[in-house]
């Protein structure tokens, strides 16, 4: 197995939270199967996901006071210099504290008890199309800077997935890729064959075990014929378009992967009209429509966990859904375990 531990329906959360209180959304984090560091964006800009990963990347202009990030082509030639000197120095691609409270907070602690932990990058693609330059193009479109920022990425995914193994050996870690999705539709001047190709020595790049995250509804068999080691997704939205896609997903399976399942929704109408018998009947018939395509249902259960089907910024009661959804999260697991795993 990719993945260095059964599935078994275990929980982990997404790693974006709403909360502005760190103690309060650690304890969140923490308490779930494999603990995750959150990323807090309501509390300090700077744990916003897009910010956390522009850190040392030449042509970055942050501004914390307008909550704001752009790229300048001009300033990214003038430090590109220094960026390539130090692409050996491990310490220019760790996260400092200033770009991540939480982050360092969950290094604090010891992770060596559970059965893995978990951490998150925002993604090459998402970051490229969604950081603007001076001419208010996405900067991925450049081939120039495009190069250097899967190339840079990767080293910061490296550097903190050994980071979080010297605290739990089992550690793994996510790509967040929201921006996946768009790279289908014909508006994207980014395409999906330029993303394979990208993709390709990215994930060549990234030590194991290595992941994409993402909410949306992309090309499954794009994401699913990744060298990639577990992939996390919208099951609750997105689950009866996924499941359609068998070959891909037992040509997943059988090489190890693990299927990250995104069952309950943390956005508050989703959640509000929503029960826990009904979110069982759902991911039950997700399982019995691979089973009869000829999916073994243990192997399944073995290489997949549970999760939250989306993050939540914008809940009209700020953190309490999502704290719901997360106690959801956790009966869900142990009814579906004493069901089916006994």
């Amino acid at each position: 197995m990719l993945i260095p531990f059964a599935g078994n329906l275990l929980t982990t959360g997404m790693g974006i939270l709403p909360h502005k209180d760190m103690e309060r959304a650690m304890a969140l984090a923490m308490s779930v199967d494999i603990p995750f560091w959150p990323q807090l964006p309501r509390m300090n800009y700077y744990e916003d996901m897009y910010v956390q990963a522009s850190e040392n990347f030449p042509g970055i202009v942050l501004e914390p006071e307008n909550r704001r990030i752009s790229f300048q082509t001009e300033k990214f030639y003038a430090e590109l210099e220094n960026a390539l000197l130090n692409l050996e120095n491990e310490d220019f691609f760790r996260m400092s504290p200033q770009f991540s409270a939480t982050y360092h907070r969950f290094l604090s602690y010891d992770l060596s008890s559970y059965i893995s932990i978990r951490g998150q990058l925002e993604g090459p693609v998402s970051f490229g199309l969604n950081v603007l330059d001076q001419d208010k193009k996405p900067m991925i479109f450049n081939d120039e800077v495009r190069s250097i920022l899967f190339d840079f990425m990767a080293r910061k995914a490296n550097v903190q997935l050994r980071e979080l193994k010297e605290k739990n050996p089992r550690a793994f870690l996510f790509i967040d890729e929201p921006g996946l999705q768009y790279i289908f539709s014909s508006i994207s001047g980014y395409t999906d064959e330029m993303a394979r190709r990208d993709f390709a020595g990215f994930f060549e790049q990234i030590e194991s075990p290595r992941g994409i995250h993402l909410c949306g509804n992309p090309d499954w068999d794009f994401l699913l014929n990744l060298d990639i080691d577990i992939l996390s997704f919208n099951a609750y939205n997105c689950g009866e378009i996924f499941v359609k896609y068998r070959a891909s997903i037992k040509r997943f399976l059988n090489k190890g992967g693990m299927l990250g399942w995104g069952l309950v929704p943390a956005n508050y109408d989703e959640f509000q009209k929503e029960s826990l018998a009904g979110l069982i009947h759902h991911i039950e018939s997700l399982w019995q429509e691979l089973q009869k395509a000829g999916f073994d249902l243990e192997q399944i259960l073995s290489q997949s966990i549970l999760m939250p089907a989306t993050c939540a910024l914008t809940n009209p009661d700020e953190f309490k859904t999502v704290e719901e959804a997360y106690g959801w999260l956790k009966k869900l697991s142990r009814q579906l375990q004493a069901k089916y795993l006994r």
